[in-house]
């Protein structure tokens, strides 16, 4: 996988409500050495790459290939995560990628239902497949729009709604997939300059078939 989706494959009937845990996540991270490619997410990579560094909230960080990936090109990044499994990990990746790109890197763990990153105080803020009831994903994404500083860059990435009709194996969860639209519902085009889309792009289906999906992006920058 080139992303790392917080969302669970296709498996037992679970409890919904575990899926945003602490627990859970610790769990799913321990259950393998490596979760994810360890590659950063693509449309990070196209939104970043023209950006001037400067500092940079990677939420739902994961494993860190995102803050990492950030830090190589000079960004002071801030990693948040719900798992402490994770963090550790993405510490180790970062030490691993060396002492300049770690340092500037800070790990932080925290619960995205409850928590609220420093106002105004990034000039990037990303957040890559992060799936949760529309009360609880709306004001998450205020909370994300809230930190981003004059002239600075928003990105939310989703799974989008059409990908259930595929065979790509998304879980039975279409109250937790949004669109790029629904995204920008809770920003004022006043404040912001706004541009959605879903992209398509290809991957490999549970049975190892080429499928078409798509993503939900936003990308938005602060006036």
């Amino acid at each position: 996988m080139t992303e790392h989706s917080h969302a669970p494959g296709h498996g037992p009937a679970i409890d919904v409500a575990e899926l945003f845990t602490e627990e859970f996540w610790d769990e799913r991270y321990s259950s393998a050495d490596r979760i994810w490619s360890g590659n950063p997410n693509p449309h990070l990579v196209t939104t970043a790459g023209d950006l001037v560094p400067g500092d940079a909230l990677d939420v739902g960080c994961g494993e860190g290939a995102d803050a990492i990936w950030l830090a190589g090109r000079g960004w002071r990044v801030t990693g948040m995560d719900v798992s402490g499994v994770a963090l550790r990990r993405a510490a180790g990746h970062a030490a691993e990628a060396g002492t300049e790109i770690a340092e500037r890197i800070t790990w932080e763990r925290a619960d995205v239902l409850t928590w609220t990153p420093q106002p105004r105080g990034f000039d990037l803020v990303t957040a890559h497949f992060i799936h949760l009831p529309r009360p609880e994903l709306e004001s998450l994404h205020r909370r994300l729009a809230s930190a981003v500083r004059p002239g600075g860059t928003l990105l939310v990435v989703g799974h989008h709604p059409s990908d259930l009709e595929t065979t790509i194996g998304r879980p039975n969860l279409p109250d937790l997939m949004f669109t790029a639209e629904r995204v920008a519902a809770v920003l004022d085009p006043r404040e912001w300059e706004i541009s959605t889309g879903a992209p398509e792009r290809r991957a490999v289906d549970p049975e190892g078939r080429p499928v078409t999906i798509r993503d939900a992006v936003l990308r938005a920058v602060r006036r």
